[in-house]
This record gives C-alpha cells, structure tokens and sequence, in this order.
C-alpha cells in the first residue's frame, strides 16, 4: 500500500513512530474530486482546508459580474481560506478544482486532536503556514509593481505547468488582464525569441 502523502513528507523531516504514521492517516483523509467540483462556495463557512496530491484547485471571486481569479494551487500545496475558518465567517472565495483532482483533507478538529497528542507536530504545520503566506505576499507585490508581461514571464518562470494545464481566459484573470491582451503578450514574446 502507497504511503500516505502527508506521512511521506513528515517522515522526510523527521523519523515516526508507527503510531504518529497512523494518526496522521487517520487524521486527514485522502479524497479524489471530479473536475468542477466546488470545494468552498462564497458565503459558506470554510471547514476544511486541502492538500494537494494530484490535480489543481482555482482560487476565484466575483467582482463587477465577474470572476476574478486569484490564484492556482497544485501537486504538493496546501489550499486553505484561513480568514474563513479562523474566524467562522462567511468565505468571500470559492476553490473550484480545474482538474479531476485528490486531496489529503485537513479538518481543523482532527489537526487540533492531532497536535495535542503530537505537540511536534504543531511546529512542522507552523512552518508550511510561513511558506504559504510569503508566497501569499511575493504575489502580492507582484501583482502590484510588476506590468502584465512581466507577470506573464514570471509565471512561466515559476509555473510553467500552469501554462498548459489551466484555460488561457483563467491564466488572463489570474494575470488581471483581458484573454486578448494576454494573446497579444504572447504573440510578442514569440515574435522576439
């Protein structure tokens, strides 16, 4: 039987017990959601957060009519809406999965179980939480200091399996330009190599 994911990368940090193995398994479920499938609607109360085994979640919102997407979580990353949960308020984000997609799920009861029977635990959870929310704010200045080509490039950079995987008019909102300003970027990024 295949480790689970979260087993896997704990051990890569740290040597379990066969114990703590168990309890993380039992802890967070392993679950697999067809392509659509809303994992949090605007309005509802985030009781989960995810980890992302295989396949990608949109993190969107509605403005002027629109979506607007905010940013795209895959393989290895953790999808949460922390404002949500935190303070048991209504979501202003929806996380929709853009591909058939499984996910190691994080209810917030089971972690708290968890990290006062493995008070270690809670360090290692601490430590994702940084990453994700300087990732959270590099985006942020991004989106702020640099002009839609430039976010393009670095998106290409830094994800390019986002590229092919997710529909242009996603990757448009995403960058906060129209899907035919981003056709023109990149007819001009092919045009100068």
């Amino acid at each position: 039987m295949k480790k689970h994911i979260l087993v896997e990368i704990m051990s890569e940090l740290t040597p379990l017990t066969e114990e703590e193995k168990l309890d993380i398994e039992n802890s967070f479920p392993i679950e697999r959601f067809n392509c659509g499938t809303h994992l949090l609607k605007e309005g509802q109360i985030a009781k989960e957060a995810y980890f992302i085994i295989e396949g990608c979640i949109r993190e969107y919102r509605h403005s002027d009519g629109e979506e607007k997407t905010t940013a795209f979580f895959t393989e290895e990353q953790a999808v949460v809406n922390f404002d949500s949960m935190i303070n048991q308020s209504p979501s202003k984000i929806n996380f929709v999965c853009e591909e058939n997609t499984s996910v190691a799920i994080l209810n917030s009861e089971k972690e708290q179980e968890l990290y006062n029977k493995h008070p270690r635990f809670e360090t290692f959870c601490r430590h994702g939480v940084e990453k994700m929310i300087g990732g959270k704010h590099e985006q942020l200045v991004n989106s702020i200091t640099l002009k839609p080509e430039q976010r393009y490039l670095k998106l290409q950079e830094e994800r390019p399996d986002l590229i092919n995987r997710i529909p242009q008019y996603h990757i448009a909102s995403y960058l906060g330009i129209k899907p035919e300003t981003l056709s023109r970027i990149r007819k001009r990024i092919v045009e100068k190599n």
